[in-house]
């Protein structure tokens, strides 16, 4: 906070007041992970906009905002061509979108297509064995440095990911899609930094998220499921029939049994909702079922497994239906389609999804169609959107700019809106670029990327990111951007006033403002920042100086960015 100086500062309180207000303006792993299959192109589908009170470039701008990370410059103009129901169809169907420059990009940050034994194999923590040579002094801090480098730590592989997140979200033209990856990973949220989790993230996403992010529900739901990352989260990889003692290994004798985390998250976060009309005993019922869920050699890196041995084979009763005693593996199948196809899910579902498209407190109508769109299709994800963005409610006067955005939105939009470009440090080092340094600023204003530790992920309500304190840290953030303080991001903010007098700020302040803003400042916005702009902050010359103004554009660009206009999406 301490780099927002005296002037720029008095400029702030102000556009912080604004901002505040209520108004809304079992097989070897093999050594490089073999990806998934990627999803055939589904081709586009066939939208039909309804009327709007927006006008054409504001329901362009709530396109660009809403699905995805923010326009960059020529967007609007692009999307305005191309027809804004076209644009959409288009992202609704992301394999169709060439990427090459993000695909390119990627190649610096190798863990994403490694496998999970590959990273536990590269990426080691220092055996007990090695601290306890350095606790008692037989090693060296300089010697366990050399054994195990940091850049052969396992935080390399959060920090990768990390940076490839937020290199996505500025750089992908699947916008929508990036934009989903975002949403269920926060829906299905796994913790980096629990013990074994942290070699498993990079195979989670690539395998359970990506691939079905606009899919179908119950392919997100099983994927998940199944995924050594959530069995190792949520501990079902422990949980086990009641009665069973483990018969040999240095845990011979030990009682196994079961553990509830898994069935009352996969019913309370992912499917049902808090409200879904379970009980306890469905929650001890779904425990049962999914005994035997486990992973083969954890620590290893090994994939999912059913233990036959360690599952509860007699019959369960799951919200009224009875699943017969003598089941496997198959016990948890059905536990799935039923959850996935329950009223309470489709509602649930839906209101997340509105809530995200559209605004904190989503209608109660448009929910109930999207609900019906859910069950209609059998939970087919893009269906919804669809229903969702072809929405009157969607495209209202007062769901505009009405969500604020997370700290992931704002770097990526701030960087997009300046069209700003993301380079990896020297000789390619991804641990050293723009992704990272960007990813940093994301945590520091409270979203660690991958490091949620509850399994509800990040919110998407206003009152979890809206504070003195967080917009202070935002326009720190836009400070630091608009000057190229970020290494390896870079912005050039003058480039836009090539036709501009820097030496009248109102000049600059409304280029800037038709940069950032689209020139949609409210009159409290304006008259916040025109009041200041004789400012020696802003002019850099005092009263007593008789040289030319030289406007601090980067400044004045720093505080647009941080006007609340920009602050919501």
């Amino acid at each position: 906070m301490r780099r927002v100086r005296r002037g720029t500062g008095l400029i702030l309180v102000g556009l912080i007041g604004v901002a505040c207000s209520s108004a809304p303006p079992r097989t070897a792993a093999p050594t490089q992970a073999v990806p998934p299959p990627a999803p055939a192109s589904r081709g586009p589908v066939a939208l039909s906009l309804p009327a709007s009170p927006l006008g054409p470039d504001q329901r362009i701008l709530h396109a660009l905002n809403r699905l995805g990370y923010g326009p960059r410059p020529g967007d609007v103009e692009r999307v305005r061509r191309m027809g804004l129901a076209a644009y959409i169809e288009t992202q609704l169907d992301p394999r169709g979108i060439p990427d090459p420059a993000v695909e390119q990009a990627l190649a610096a940050y190798p863990a994403l297509a490694l496998s999970t034994a590959t990273l536990v194999r590269e990426y080691p923590l220092p055996t007990p064995q090695a601290r306890q040579r350095l606790t008692s002094g037989e090693m060296s801090r300089q010697e366990m440095m050399e054994m195990y480098p940091a850049e052969r730590r396992p935080a390399v592989i959060t920090a990768q990911m990390q940076a490839a997140r937020i290199t996505r979200a500025v750089a992908s033209g699947r916008q929508l899609e990036e934009v989903m990856v975002d949403f269920w990973f926060n829906h299905f949220n796994v913790y980096a930094q629990k013990g074994a989790v942290r070699w498993m993230v990079p195979a989670y996403e690539r395998e359970a998220i990506r691939p079905h992010a606009l899919g179908r529900f119950r392919d997100l739901v099983l994927a998940t499921a199944r995924h050594p990352a959530m069995l190792f989260y949520l501990d079902n990889w422990l949980s086990t029939r009641a009665d069973l003692v483990v018969s040999g290994g240095p845990n011979a004798g030990r009682r196994m049994g079961l553990n509830e985390n898994y069935a009352r998250e996969l019913m309370e976060l992912h499917t049902l909702g808090v409200d879904g009309g379970y009980t306890q005993q469905d929650v001890i019922e779904v425990a049962r079922c999914f005994t035997g869920w486990t992973i083969d050699r954890p620590q290893q890196g090994g994939g999912f497994i059913f233990r036959p041995l360690a599952h509860d084979r007699g019959a369960k009763r799951v919200l009224g239906q009875v699943i017969p005693a003598g089941g496997g593996q198959q016990d948890g199948e059905r536990v799935i389609d039923i959850l996935v196809r329950h009223e309470a899910t489709a509602r649930f579902i839906a209101t997340k999804l509105a809530r995200r498209f559209v605004s904190d407190d989503p209608p109660a109508a448009l929910v109930e169609r999207a609900a019906a769109t859910f069950r209609r299709t059998d939970g087919d994800v893009r269906a919804v959107l669809a229903t969702i963005v072809t929405s009157p409610e969607f495209w209202a006067a007062d769901a505009y700019r009405a969500k604020i955005k997370t700290p992931l939105e704002v770097v990526a939009s701030a960087v997009r809106a300046l069209d700003g470009r993301i380079v990896a440090g020297p000789g390619g080092d991804a641990t050293d670029g723009g992704g990272l340094a960007l990813a940093r600023e994301v945590g520091k204003l409270g979203e660690p990327l991958y490091e949620a530790q509850p399994p509800t992920g990040y919110p998407d309500r206003a009152e979890a990111w809206v504070n003195t304190g967080a917009l202070l840290g935002r326009m720190n953030f836009a400070l630091g951007l608009a000057h190229n303080r970020f290494r390896g991001a870079r912005v050039d903010v003058a480039g836009f006033l090539a036709d501009t007098d820097r030496s009248q700020p109102a000049q600059v302040l409304e280029r800037l403002l038709a940069v950032v803003l689209h020139g949609e400042a409210s009159t409290q916005t304006r008259a916040v920042l025109a009041a200041h702009l004789e400012s020696p902050e802003i002019t850099r010359t005092t009263a007593y100086d008789r040289v030319a103004k030289d406007t601090d554009v980067e400044k004045l660009a720093a505080l647009v960015l941080g006007s609340p206009e920009f602050q919501r999406r």
